[in-house]
């Protein structure tokens, strides 16, 4: 099969377009022909090394985590899925190596979904990692509940909009920052915008929830998760994906996880035209390095897509 893989930890610069070998299918898992697969910061991250003390690379790695395609066989214990049926995924394990920027990927039933029946392979592929993390960090590390006033840091990008969208779903009065080219997707998506300043920002959501933030989800760590901190209520909780000082202010530290239910979840929401899922920009597969320096670079209103023909 063709593939993106890159043999030594870098940048764009190390990626190679090539054969690979066809995975093998385990017992549990399922060989998705892949069609499409997004570019999240933590793939170049880790493809830079930045994670290297907490996941073992198996060089050559394939990259990619996010995918949408088609089963075209299942393991011989899989019940879940057959072939023909249309999935999406996040298909992280705990090592570095078989990646979604492929051909064909060998994705384990628990991190795969049937893909949103309203939804094309592209906007499916954006969804699995930006929503999963939104959803679970809503429902389980922060617990929001109908009526919270939630502060959703990054609001305009990839988990921060899913964010915005899912609490206010969940009946969340939401409170969304960004920078000046974000404010308007915001209030577009239904939060009450506060830009980034750090000069002006403590006042401005102090203005806006004068009795304390009932959670903050932080998506940006660094100055604005410490202001964050202490604009929460008395029972106010704080979540960062991005900072593990997070911790020492009494919050959690959180990092998602595969889950076929919460998946699942997902797919209905955007079904039920609670979710919108937008995508910025599409490459082909063999220009993923492309796609991953229009990811870093940012300032895109959407995700960053591969496709595989």
């Amino acid at each position: 099969m063709k593939a993106i893989s890159y043999s030594r930890y870098g940048g764009p610069e190390v990626l190679e377009y090539g054969e690979r070998p066809d995975p093998k299918v385990g017992p549990d898992a399922v060989l998705v022909e892949v069609r499409a697969a997004s570019v999240n910061p933590v793939d170049w991250k880790c493809q830079a090394g930045y994670l290297d003390g907490m996941m073992e690379a198996v060089f050559p790695v394939v990259p990619g985590w996010d995918v949408s395609g088609v089963v075209v066989r299942p393991g011989v214990s899989v019940t879940e899925f057959a072939e023909g049926d249309e999935v999406m995924g996040y298909v992280r394990e705990d090592f570095l190596s078989r990646g979604t920027f492929a051909e064909y990927v060998a994705a384990p039933v628990r991190t795969l979904a049937r893909k949103p029946r309203t939804l094309g392979f592209e906007e499916s592929a954006a969804l699995p990692l930006v929503g999963l993390t939104a959803y679970q960090a809503l429902h389980q590390a922060l617990a929001v509940r109908p009526g919270d006033t939630v502060l959703v840091h990054a609001a305009a990008g990839g988990v921060g909009s899913m964010a915005v969208q899912i609490a206010r779903h969940l009946g969340c009065r939401v409170i969304g920052a960004a920078r000046e080219a974000g404010l308007d997707r915001v209030a577009e998506l239904g939060a009450e915008p506060v830009l980034y300043d750090e000069a002006t920002f403590a006042d401005e959501v102090r203005a806006l929830a004068p009795l304390g933030l009932d959670a903050v989800l932080d998506t940006i760590g660094g100055p604005f998760l410490r202001i964050s901190a202490g604009l929460t209520a008395p029972a106010g909780r704080l979540a960062s994906i991005a900072d593990g000082e997070v911790l020492a202010l009494g919050g959690r530290y959180f990092w998602v996880r595969p889950d076929p239910v919460d998946l699942a979840a997902l797919a209905d929401l955007v079904d039920d035209d609670v979710l919108s899922v937008r995508v910025a920009r599409t490459f082909p597969l063999e220009r993923a390095a492309d796609a991953q320096r229009a990811n870093a670079a940012g300032g895109l209103n959407g995700k960053v897509v591969v496709t595989v023909p």
